[in-house]
């Protein structure tokens, strides 16, 4: 248990020490379709205890929930890195999340449990999946709209007062 919890402490923040790596400008670019997802996974973990589609066993801080620390920290920094590299090929980006995903969900998971973490209950590893990937399109589909927001043509009065 103390084990687990120094592991957890240490997942959650080793994901942060690559984010100089990552370049201010992208950080920015692709932070707030990161963020989104990551609000998104934490409404949706309320779901999951609902409906105990998995459980945690062993938790970084007590009556906190146990997402916390994959979510601030392999998620969300490896969910700008993903976009980086792949934002603007979306085949590319769908087989990064692919294999990112199909390894967190199989032998991550497995690890997980083995290590007394985290264990699916009502849901099954091709089901969190699936999950996973509807919410890799949900992402792109939410940076994509930033992007265009972004640019959007200024209008008359923006072009000509500076």
């Amino acid at each position: 248990m103390k084990y687990n919890k120094m592991f957890l402490f240490v997942i959650m923040l080793v994901p942060w020490l690559s984010v100089p790596m990552l370049g201010k400008k992208n950080f920015k670019r692709f932070l707030p379709a990161a963020f989104f997802i990551t609000v998104w996974i934490s409404v949706e973990s309320i779901l999951a205890k609902k409906r105990v589609w998995w459980k945690f066993y062993d938790k970084l801080i007590p009556n906190v929930m146990g997402e916390l620390p994959f979510l601030i920290g392999p998620f969300l920094i490896g969910s700008i890195w993903i976009l980086k590299f792949t934002f603007g090929n979306f085949f590319r980006y769908l087989i990064v999340n692919l294999v990112t995903d199909v390894l967190f969900v199989y032998p991550g998971m497995f690890a997980l449990k083995r290590m007394g973490i985290i264990s699916l209950i009502r849901m099954k590893h091709y089901q969190m999946g699936i999950l996973f990937m509807a919410k890799s399109v949900l992402m792109y589909v939410f940076q994509f709209m930033v992007e265009k927001i972004r640019k959007k043509p200024k209008s008359l009065i923006q072009r000509i007062l500076p």
